[in-house]
C-alpha cells in the first residue's frame, strides 16, 4: 500500500466532527476530530482523547472531571463516557480508537 494524504475536510463529517474510519483506508485505528462533545456511550476497545486546544468537562464511569489543552486521557474499555466543550468557541481534540471498524454503544 502506498502512503495517503487527507484533509480534516476531505474526512466524512458526523455530528460535527471529522471522521476517519480506518476500513476505509487500510489502516487499523480510527479516529474523530471533535470540537464540541459526544453525549454518554462506551465501546469494547479503550479511547484515547488528545485534547489539543481549548477545555471540556468530562464523565468517566460516573467520574467528573475537567481537561485542558495539551492532555490526553485514556479510556478503558467498556467504560460509559460523555464529555462536553466548556471553551466558547469549541475545542480541537482527537479520539482515537485504536480499531480499523468504530464500534460505539449510545447510552439511551
Amino acid at each position: 500500500m502506498t502512503y495517503k494524504t487527507l484533509s480534516f475536510a476531505g474526512l466524512r463529517p458526523a455530528a460535527g466532527a471529522a471522521v476517519f474510519h480506518g476500513s476505509e483506508h487500510g489502516a487499523h485505528a480510527s479516529f474523530f476530530v471533535n470540537s464540541r462533545g459526544a453525549e454518554r456511550h462506551r465501546h469494547p476497545y479503550e479511547e484515547i482523547f488528545v485534547l489539543l486546544d481549548g477545555e471540556i468537562d468530562f464523565t468517566i464511569d460516573g467520574e467528573s472531571g475537567h481537561a485542558t489543552s495539551e492532555t490526553v486521557i485514556v479510556i478503558p474499555a467498556h467504560t460509559w463516557h460523555e464529555f462536553t466543550a466548556t471553551t466558547a468557541d469549541g475545542v480541537k481534540m482527537v479520539n482515537i480508537h485504536p480499531v480499523a471498524q468504530m464500534q460505539t454503544e449510545w447510552a439511551r
